[in-house]
């Protein structure tokens, strides 16, 4: 069990996250290169030095949404039932956390994705300039799901398979967020996944 944050430690990372979303709003709306950290600083409502405490760049804060969503995703797989098979526990982790990422506004239909996502997830992916942070973010990523597939199989964090595993789940996260992206009509993010899992299942018994 891990231990549940106390109240500093939630609105730390609640700054934390409020910055980030505010690159990714004015990144959106006005380009990378366009952007200050004191743009960023306004947006939030804190002030630059506060940025600079939690991001060493722009490019940091606009990734930061990704590797926190690889972080949830770890998150909810060490919340499953230990006798759940692990694939279908890394599954249910993954629709977990890409649901809480999806919102649901007034006359839109239930589980509809929030705008502000889909328009971020687009920049981070295609956006050059943060190309190698998103990159670093991958990787930290992996890092986080391996620690907890390394927990679920009592097995060493460094462990091969358990680093295949990580890598593995890793690719699907990018790729069900590719095949989102570019679905038309569009697709629903569960049923991607779900296919994503099944088509992984015919190679990885």
């Amino acid at each position: 069990m891990t231990e549940r944050p106390n109240l500093r430690d939630r609105r730390r990372q609640e700054t934390r996250v409020d910055i980030s979303w505010a690159a990714v709003r004015l990144t959106v709306e006005h380009g990378l290169s366009n952007v200050t950290i004191e743009d960023i600083a306004r947006e939030a409502g804190v002030s630059p030095r506060t940025v600079n405490n939690y991001f060493s760049s722009k490019a940091e804060a606009i990734v930061a949404r990704h590797q926190d969503r690889a972080r949830g995703i770890a998150d909810h797989l060490r919340a499953r039932p230990a006798t759940e098979p692990l694939w279908t526990a890394l599954r249910e982790a993954t629709l977990r956390q890409l649901n809480a990422d999806r919102v649901t506004t007034p006359g839109s239909a239930p589980g509809a994705p929030d705008p502000q996502w889909t328009a971020g997830v687009r920049v981070m992916i295609a956006e050059p300039a943060l190309a190698g942070e998103f990159l670093k973010a991958n990787v930290a990523a992996e890092e986080a799901l391996a620690e907890a597939i390394a927990e679920r199989l009592g097995a060493d964090v460094h462990d091969l398979r358990v680093q295949l595993i990580a890598t593995t789940a890793g690719g699907v996260l990018r790729a069900v967020i590719q095949e989102w992206l570019r679905a038309s009509p569009p697709a629903d993010l569960s049923d991607i996944v779900h296919q994503a899992f099944d088509t992984l299942a015919e190679v990885l018994p």
